[in-house]
């Protein structure tokens, strides 16, 4: 009998069900090559331990996991990974230059995901972050290369989502590991029609323009599938390309509209609750409208709260730039 949070994909690659906030939320994904692996995005402290499980179920002793590789340093995605450095003896942290003194030394890492959360929120969601041993990290530069066995791992920065941000090209497979670069694509949404996704612009670093460039980029490679990490495996990429991009305009195009509000982030978050739920009417989901809201309302908050960072920063001079 199988592991219920596990869904075996191509190639040796399993799609993990981390359990961070409700089932689907957070994926990250075992990939296996003979007898070493990779974990690409690690939830976050408390998911540790159903790796762990995972490695034990196929047979992966914990030190023939050579690399972890968070796809970027939100704490959804990278928060487990200090711990999983500590329980795998050999692996070492694969991590976007920007990103790298973070997962170090997560001091400014944790000071700024609790001003998004709050202090008692930041425990509740995330737990501990362990930090990483500098002599532990390698640092991935746009199109770093790294073999695991016969398998080749093509890095490319991936600015949009977060400048902080790498996807990971595996020609084996054919995919892209994207994170959160190819949107937010949750299995409840599909529909005959297919997959449907949405842009996820959460501080503080969402660029639209970047973001175009990027998918530009990806869509070079010609993946036949992404592994988003909210939530899986989707296909079809080049007309899921074309929608996120619809989404970034959209939600970009909104935020502007507001530019001059008070309670701008109210307002957007209004709009796009009813944008999501009418694009999904359309898409033929017949989930209630309450379930609907129920499955939108954490990405529409920090969505918000993401555009009107983007707003605030896109109305003053651009004459200075941030390190991280």
């Amino acid at each position: 009998m199988g592991l219920d949070y596990c869904t075996e994909l191509v190639e040796n690659i399993v799609c993990i069900d981390t359990g961070y906030g409700r089932k689907g939320m957070v994926a990250a994904y075992l990939v296996r090559e003979r007898e070493r692996a990779a974990i690409i995005d690690t939830g976050t402290y408390d998911c540790a331990p159903r790796f762990l499980e995972i490695l034990d179920y196929y047979g992966i002793a914990p030190a023939n996991v050579d690399y972890v590789i968070p796809t970027h340093v939100h704490l959804d995605h990278a928060g487990g990974a200090g711990e999983l450095i500590r329980q795998l003896p050999n692996a070492r942290l694969v991590v976007h230059p920007r990103g790298a003194p973070h997962l170090i030394d997560p001091t400014r890492l944790i000071a700024g995901t609790s001003v998004v959360y709050g202090d008692d929120g930041f425990r509740e969601r995330f737990g501990e972050v362990v930090p990483v041993p500098a002599d532990r990290v390698i640092i991935a530069p746009d199109t770093f290369t790294l073999t695991l066995e016969e398998r080749t791992l093509v890095f490319i920065d991936s600015p949009g989502h977060a400048r902080h941000h790498f996807c990971i090209y595996d020609a084996k497979s054919e995919g892209i590991f994207a994170g959160d670069t190819f949107g937010i694509s949750f299995r409840e949404f599909d529909t005959d029609s297919g997959a449907f996704v949405f842009a996820t612009t959460t501080p503080p670093q969402f660029d639209p323009d970047a973001w175009f460039t990027t998918l530009d980029r990806l869509l070079s490679y010609k993946p036949r599938r992404m592994y988003v990490t909210h939530f899986g495996c989707v296909e079809n990429v080049p007309q899921l390309a074309d929608q996120l991009r619809d989404s970034i305009r959209t939600f970009a195009d909104m935020a502007l509209t507001l530019v001059n509000m008070d309670d701008r982030k109210r307002q957007i978050e209004e709009r796009m609750l009813s944008d999501l739920i009418r694009g999904l009417r359309d898409h033929g989901c017949t989930l209630p409208c309450q379930t609907l809201e129920a499955l939108l309302a954490m990405d529409v908050d920090l969505n918000a709260q993401g555009l009107d960072v983007w707003i605030k920063r896109h109305a003053k001079p651009a004459h200075t730039s941030r390190s991280e």
